[in-house]
């Protein structure tokens, strides 16, 4: 699922409805987990890849929006579990490669831009270790909800300079990597800072 923000909630109180019937039929959230992971990444390489960039983000945006579901579905249905948190963050991280891998795809063998190719491999990698701060913050017991670029603002970035791009909008996927790879880049100083601070203070606090 997308990660806190804003635009998170907002989206998630929009589709809790959905995910709520969802859920009441009898529809189990991992496999709205797993169709949306599939469905991301069998558009990243089938549409993006090939060129076909505005129908690759119509799809892509349709998956990323069945994947806020899954959530609601999980609490509706009482079938919120550990599993599933792992399933769905681990969905996110093969979805995000997917995207960004099919980009740097089309740039690096259709459009023959090397530049861009390194801007879209940048955001693939800064993203996943965005995500990966994180969790290994989190993993030693410091929360880490800080950054500007959260995973939902990064996806509506990238989707929408996609989508532009596929209507014949000229250069405006090339400024979503370049802003992504530097707003990404800033997320991960942002975490790191936050967790030494909270480090320090830990042992400080010990050593008193």
């Amino acid at each position: 699922m997308l990660n806190d923000s804003p635009a998170r909630d907002f989206f998630g109180r929009l589709f809790k409805p959905l995910g709520e019937a969802l859920g009441n039929a009898g529809v189990h959230p991992n496999t709205v987990t797993v169709v949306g992971t599939l469905g991301t990444i069998l558009a990243a390489f089938l549409l993006v890849g090939r060129g076909y960039l505005f129908a690759g983000c119509m799809v892509i945006t349709f998956f990323v929006f069945l994947d806020l579901l899954d959530g609601a579905m999980a609490r509706s249905t009482g079938k919120v579990s550990k599993f599933g948190a792992v399933l769905d963050a681990t969905g996110d991280r093969l979805s995000d490669a997917a995207l960004f891998g099919a980009i740097a795809y089309w740039y690096g063998i259709e459009v023959h831009d090397g530049w861009l190719l390194a801007a879209a491999l940048s955001c693939l990698v800064l993203g996943q270790a965005t995500s990966y701060v994180k969790a290994r913050a989190e993993g030693v017991g410091i929360a880490c909800n800080v950054g500007i670029a959260e995973r939902a603002e990064r996806l509506i970035i990238a989707l929408v300079g996609l989508g532009l791009q596929g209507l014949g909008v000229p250069y405006v996927l090339d400024g979503a990597l370049w802003l992504l790879t530097a707003i990404s880049a800033y997320t991960v100083w942002q975490r790191l800072r936050h967790v030494y601070h909270v480090s320090a203070a830990e042992l400080s606090e010990h050593a008193s």
